[in-house]
């Protein structure tokens, strides 16, 4: 097996295991947010904090939704397991959700193209990292319309310092303004959005990711990212409109194809979607 190769199916292996846990963090992360946020009202309200039992991503173990059934670790093999129950729950037998295994090969595959095209370096373990990230706010976002500072800000970080060590191709004061563009550009549009129609078009958890992926891609890569998340953004949002699958309010989050957006500069560039487009 060719050198490439072998990198490409180990780090694959090493994605599914993260893969598994991200499903753990986007299932999970959204709800210790809200337990964090219940438990500071509480004590900002003079209100005893009410106790629980720890919740956090190690604890409690695993369980099905339905059923309480703590999960073996024989039925918590990325993929294998999912194929080996035939997507249903031990015990109850209730659906296994698809998404399971789908995120668990989706990091796979990410992990597997990182360590193909730079080999097992620091700059793949970076752009690995990067993908994990994107994959689970796309996720969390799509579900929640939460982007979590305990993903985003790292990720911003995460891009200035592998700039810094040279992980990436971009020199660091590119990624530095990458940075402070990405975050006022949309600083700027979320605020002139409020002022003309008194509504608020996005979060600032959108802010702080296109800022990240300005500082991992530079300044000059936003123009690109940003058009292919609001074409995509655009097509989905009618496309919902139209099957009726918009959620309450009629609001598709933007985090999802920023992302997306996100993950094909990773793989093709970030002048792909203007080259597609004819720019």
């Amino acid at each position: 097996m060719p050198l490439a190769a072998f990198d490409a199916a180990l780090a694959a292996v090493m994605g599914l295991l993260v893969g598994s846990f991200l499903n753990v963090v986007i299932h999970r992360l959204p709800r210790m947010m809200e337990r964090q946020w219940a438990a500071e009202c509480a004590e900002l309200s003079g209100q005893p904090v009410p106790a629980a039992a720890p919740y956090d991503l190690m604890r409690p173990r695993s369980a099905c939704p339905h059923c309480g059934h703590a999960i073996r670790w024989w039925e918590n093999i990325p993929v294998l397991s999912y194929l080996a129950l035939r997507g249903r729950c031990s015990q109850c037998r209730s659906r296994i959700a698809l998404r399971y295994p789908a995120v668990e090969l989706a990091t796979a595959a990410l992990f597997g193209f990182a360590a193909w095209r730079w080999g097992f370096t620091p700059t793949a373990a970076a752009w690995c990292g990067f993908a994990a990230a994107l994959l689970a706010l796309a996720l969390i976002d799509w579900d929640t319309t939460l982007l979590p500072d305990d993903i985003t800000l790292p990720l911003l970080w995460g891009g200035l310092i592998a700039a810094a060590l040279q992980w990436t191709a971009v020199r660091l004061d590119d990624a530095l303004w990458g940075a402070v563009a990405g975050y006022l550009s949309l600083w700027l549009v979320y605020h002139a959005f409020k002022l003309a129609t008194g509504k608020e078009g996005m979060g600032y958890g959108d802010f702080k990711l296109f800022a990240a992926l300005g500082a991992w891609f530079g300044w000059q890569a936003l123009v690109p990212m940003i058009l292919m998340a609001s074409l995509i953004g655009a097509v989905v949002g009618i496309a919902l409109k139209l099957t009726s699958g918009l959620r309450e309010g009629g609001y598709v989050p933007f985090g999802p194809f920023l992302a997306l957006a996100g993950l094909t500069a990773m793989a093709l560039g970030p002048d792909a979607v203007l080259r597609a487009i004819g720019l």
